[in-house]
């Protein structure tokens, strides 16, 4: 089931991100995330856009949010999409399942284009973009570094008609 997130959904929230901190390069977070931050990124993204998760009988599996792309005016209408699965959820169709319902209300709030940031490599999230319809439009080298390794990040883009 999908729903919007909820105050009770944050620990687990906490979880799955906190996971992907600590084992992956795919969050260039580097300290894992309280339950006190997340509750007010949770807060603040909520106020103006969508967020919602995917909830099993074990409770959330996933989530997705969209957030400010830039600060200026002019990007009032572009977004950036994040979308996070318990890791050993992966490949079980639930992250497209997610992410297009986040697709589907953002286009009926009218924004015009959804960016998306991927740490490089990561062909699971590219492969998720890349079949909702995101093209590649951008290739930044070497601009992270975790785990005493250099990150590239591509970034994709969907303009929602």
């Amino acid at each position: 089931m999908i729903r919007e997130v909820i105050t009770e959904d944050i620990k687990q929230i906490c979880e799955i991100y906190n996971y992907y901190i600590g084992n992956t390069i795919v969050t260039f977070d580097e300290e894992p995330i309280s339950y006190d931050e997340m509750k007010k990124r949770v807060d603040e993204i909520t106020t103006s856009f969508p967020f919602f998760v995917y909830i099993e009988d074990q409770g959330v599996i996933g989530y997705s949010y969209a957030r400010n792309w830039k600060g200026r005016g002019a990007y009032r209408h572009t977004v950036e999409s994040t979308i996070y699965l318990n890791h050993k959820s992966l490949g079980k169709g639930i992250g497209t399942l997610l992410y297009s319902t986040l697709l589907k209300e953002l286009k009926n709030r009218k924004f015009h284009v959804v960016m998306a940031g991927i740490a490089l490599p990561n062909e699971k999230s590219r492969h998720l973009h890349e079949k909702l319809g995101f093209k590649k439009v951008a290739h930044l080298n070497e601009v992270g570094y975790k785990f005493n390794r250099w990150i590239d990040v591509g970034y994709w883009e969907l303009i929602l008609e």
